[in-house]
């Protein structure tokens, strides 16, 4: 079976999605729309910008939303997803591209999610780590036991689990994790604590816009971070995305489940390959590869 993978923030590069614009109608046409909708020129800044613009969490998660969508998009006939999944971000990705959002739908709540998180951030400062090497039960033990806020944030393959909260619990919990025999725990360069309690207020504001956003049947099932299994119920699907900020990106358990129920061939769309690296992680028999446009 076909299933469909949609990255999330972190693979965003100055040039994204130009060839796109240049050579495809279709694309040039969603590319301007999104520039309306938006309220500023994306398109310049992604295709030209400076990289500190573009690592910027409101225009990084409409830009890998809008370049993502638009090449499964241009693939036409070619795009038949039996199922998909996205990580993090990337979970707004695929429910456009199995018809439960439409495109305009999907980049405005892409849009307001970036500007939520972001006041999120500002309003109570936090960070995120990357633990390499230890068992999950390892790291979520310590978690548990560091003073502060500090979770299991990313199950992103097996020995790799990032870990969210505030600044403080993250540094201690990283010196607890090296003394468990991590062999990395390395703070990110990111703007905050995301997928953690400290994006409650972020979560509250996006379920609003959620909640007054049409989702239809989809045409295949998604796999959500939040339960990991197939999901085709519109309803399910809304809350399942309304949790995702607050709650871990369960990718390992969703790759497993997606091979378990058939998934043979595992197509990225969107920019980067951080994807299929983990896919052929967390499943070595599975075949990961990038989408690709005539």
């Amino acid at each position: 079976m076909k299933a469909y993978i949609f990255p999330g923030q972190g693979a965003q590069f100055v040039g994204m999605g130009l060839d796109l614009y240049e050579k495809y109608p279709l694309a040039q046409e969603l590319f301007e729309n999104a520039n309306e909708i938006l309220g500023f020129p994306i398109t310049d800044i992604m295709f030209e910008g400076a990289a500190d613009d573009l690592k910027e969490t409101k225009v990084t998660q409409p830009a890998i939303f809008l370049h993502s969508v638009i090449l499964s998009k241009v693939m036409g006939d070619a795009f038949k997803p039996e199922m998909v999944a996205g990580h993090s971000l990337g979970e707004f990705s695929a429910l456009v591209a199995n018809g439960a959002l439409n495109f305009e739908d999907g980049l405005k709540l892409v849009s307001q999610r970036a500007l939520a998180m972001q006041k999120a951030c500002e309003l109570q400062p936090g960070t995120m780590a990357a633990v390499l090497r230890l068992d999950d039960e390892v790291v979520e033990r310590i978690c548990g036991e560091t003073q502060g806020i500090v979770v299991a944030a990313n199950y992103n393959c097996p020995g790799q689990l990032v870990i969210s909260g505030e600044v403080d619990a993250i540094n201690a919990a990283c010196e607890s994790l090296k003394a468990a025999g991590a062999r990395r725990a390395m703070v990110l360069p990111v703007g905050g604590a995301f997928h953690s309690p400290l994006m409650k207020p972020a979560e509250e504001e996006l379920a609003a816009a959620i909640e007054a956003t049409k989702f239809s049947t989809p045409n295949c099932p998604i796999y959500q971070n939040v339960t990991t299994i197939a999901v085709s119920n519109a309803d399910e699907i809304k809350k399942n995305l309304i949790s995702q900020l607050t709650s871990p990106v369960k990718w390992t358990q969703s790759v497993r489940n997606m091979v378990k129920d058939g998934a043979t061939l595992f197509t990225e769309v969107g920019p980067g390959k951080v994807l299929q690296g983990l896919v052929k992680k967390i499943e070595p028999t599975a075949e990961a590869v990038s989408a690709e446009v005539s």
